[in-house]
């Protein structure tokens, strides 16, 4: 039905012709991908002397992110400043697909919050974060403590991996549902809310929720060798639990640090279904 609506909306003719602002490694294998599926490819910000325009291109592809500070697109692999507002300005009736940002009063597709994307993507998120356990610590994953916070698309992913490789995991979540489905899988579980209350004897920790679930108080209470922040904004106080001599880390990009042509592919593979 979406698809359809989205045919229907284009006057009936297939779009084919991408514009590509911004963005690395990831959306460089996008474009390739895109291209062999048949569509004509444009970039801006994305070579250092690009000059694809809004003006003519069906559809407006955005990297991931699509900005980091609210103004510019997010543009590693160019000098260039690109202003957010002026493809506000320039857009009419295109497709906009955007990750984790709105272009309010325009046609957008926000392409983090859909599942064929999202659950995809959190596989190299996953096992990016397992690289960089295995790396910062003396000890094997088996056999280990490990508690994973949430159990949304990247919570699951990395408790999965991690159970694959013989820790011990416990995973803590919020709803009745959850438990029953980490009791079901054979999950040791915890309720997110008591974190800051219990003693967190855990050899290493993910956390993958968005709000402060780690006070400074569990922080000194807590053994963990590791801890990896996976969430967007931040589950915890990263600089304390650096001084308490925990090696924290809030690593940024996943996908597109370890595994650009995996990444690359889903994201392509996400704008072809959607288109």
């Amino acid at each position: 039905m979406y698809s359809m609506a989205l045919y229907l909306y284009f006057g009936g003719i297939y779009v084919k012709r991408v514009l590509i602002i911004g963005g690395d490694k990831r959306l460089k294998i996008a474009k390739k991908q895109l291209e062999r599926h048949g569509f004509y490819v444009d970039t801006l910000g994305l070579y250092p002397n690009d000059n694809g325009t809004v003006e003519g291109n069906d559809v407006i592809l955005l990297p991931v992110p699509t900005t980091k500070d609210s103004q510019t697109v997010f543009c590693p692999l160019s000098d260039r400043r690109i202003y957010l507002c002026d493809i506000e300005s320039q857009v009419k009736e295109q497709l906009i697909l955007c990750c984790n940002y709105k272009f309010e009063g325009k046609n957008f597709i926000d392409y983090n919050t859909l599942d064929s994307f999202a659950l995809l993507n959190a596989v190299p998120t996953a096992e990016g974060a397992l690289a960089l356990a295995i790396n910062e610590t003396d000890f094997t994953l088996w056999h280990s403590k490990a508690l994973v916070i949430g159990y949304g698309r990247v919570g699951k992913i990395v408790a999965d991996r991690l159970k694959a490789l013989g820790a011990d995991v416990t995973v803590s979540a919020r709803k009745t549902r959850d438990f029953a489905t980490l009791s079901a899988l054979g999950f040791k579980y915890i309720n997110t809310e008591t974190l800051c209350d219990i003693y967190l004897d855990f050899d290493i920790i993910f956390n993958t929720v968005d709000a402060t679930v780690l006070s400074k108080t569990a922080l000194e209470n807590c053994p963990a060798d590791v801890i990896i922040d996976l969430s967007s904004k931040g589950g915890f106080d990263l600089n304390y639990a650096k001084a308490l001599g925990i090696k924290a880390f809030k690593p940024g990009g996943i996908p597109g640090v370890v595994a650009p042509k995996t990444a690359g592919e889903i994201l392509a593979k996400t704008v072809t279904e959607l288109v």
